[in-house]
């Protein structure tokens, strides 16, 4: 934290816990059109309704950046850095309707703060943990899978191409621009998402980057999922197909720098973690952003996929 921003939180957070809250934002779909094994998505709304949902979901990441301006508030430019959100998905939210991000503080000077994202009819649709390394305490997402770790292992039916432990089978390379579509899995550039993001920052400007504490436009943190999901076509991990998934818990993890917009990084995935609910299969994908030039691992991001066994025609059902 930097000395301006200790002072400020000593003067917001002198004794108890407080909770802060930003606006009420209503964020925008960017997944209508995508695709994957063939066929839409449940981000498009009749794949949706198949599924009996009351409409399309927007993706959870979307609402990473309402939490921007609060936790920069409290850490300053370190949370561009060091910053890490761990975060477990309660309910989609569709256009249309509005989010509000809220943040609680235990005491002046904390370094790990929960988190919480809430429509304005009260239905909670994330909560989690935020926290500012190098040295991050144990984050939200972190008992959830060691508790798959744990647990013996279920019979699976639509991720048993899969294992714990399998890594990637080529290492893939993407270079961050404004402009690139990133493929089937987000039709969508940077640019397309900047004009939409719920909360700006300067930071992302690429005529304002000379001024920033980098000199470099960084990408937004809720990015940072795409970047990792569209450099995924050549891991291996496969799913049976037709299905279809979304996202149950995220996390997102800054190692010391930025994720810059004109560098090129190398993505590594490996599968961490697997596991099944009532409604769904699932596995936990570990993915590191590593810079070519440097060789510094910028960002980690660990996503667990939920497939719903509804989506895959003949799914046993005892």
């Amino acid at each position: 934290m930097t000395e301006a921003a200790s002072r400020g939180a000593d003067r917001l957070w002198p004794h108890t816990e407080m909770t802060i809250s930003g606006p009420v934002r209503a964020p925008r779909q960017m997944l209508a059109e995508q695709t994957y094994g063939g066929h839409m998505s449940v981000h498009d709304e009749e794949s949706a309704a198949k599924l009996g949902l009351s409409g399309a979901p927007i993706e959870g990441p979307t609402h990473f950046s309402q939490f921007e301006p609060l936790l920069s508030s409290l850490w300053g430019d370190e949370w561009f850095s060091h910053g890490c959100l761990s975060s477990h998905f309660l309910n989609m939210v569709v256009e249309g309707e509005g989010v509000q991000a809220s943040v609680t503080v235990a005491n002046a000077g904390a370094r790990s703060v929960r988190i919480d994202a809430t429509k304005t009819d009260g239905s909670p649709v994330l909560t989690g943990s935020a926290s500012v390394g190098p040295d991050h305490p144990p984050t939200a997402l972190a008992p959830r899978v060691q508790k798959l770790l744990d647990s013996p292992m279920p019979h699976l039916h639509i991720v048993d191409l899969m294992h714990v432990g399998q890594q990637g089978a080529e290492v893939e390379e993407i270079t961050v621009t404004y402009d690139q579509v990133y493929g089937a899995l987000y039709p969508f550039s940077l640019q397309q998402k900047l004009d939409k993001i719920t909360e700006s920052c300067w930071y992302f400007d690429p005529e304002l980057a000379a001024d920033n504490p980098w000199g470099k436009a960084i990408v937004p943190i809720e990015m940072l999922s795409v970047l990792s999901g569209s450099a995924s076509s050549k891991t291996g991990f496969t799913t049976r197909q037709p299905s279809m998934g979304l996202f149950v818990d995220l996390e997102v993890r800054l190692l010391g720098t930025p994720v810059f917009v004109g560098n090129t990084y190398r993505v590594e995935h490996e599968i961490v973690a697997m596991g099944e609910s009532r409604r769904t299969e699932s596995y936990w994908t570990s993915s590191n952003l590593v810079d070519v030039v440097t060789e510094q691992t910028a960002a980690n991001v660990l996503l667990h996929h939920g497939v719903f066994k509804d989506s895959y025609p003949g799914y046993p059902t005892s």
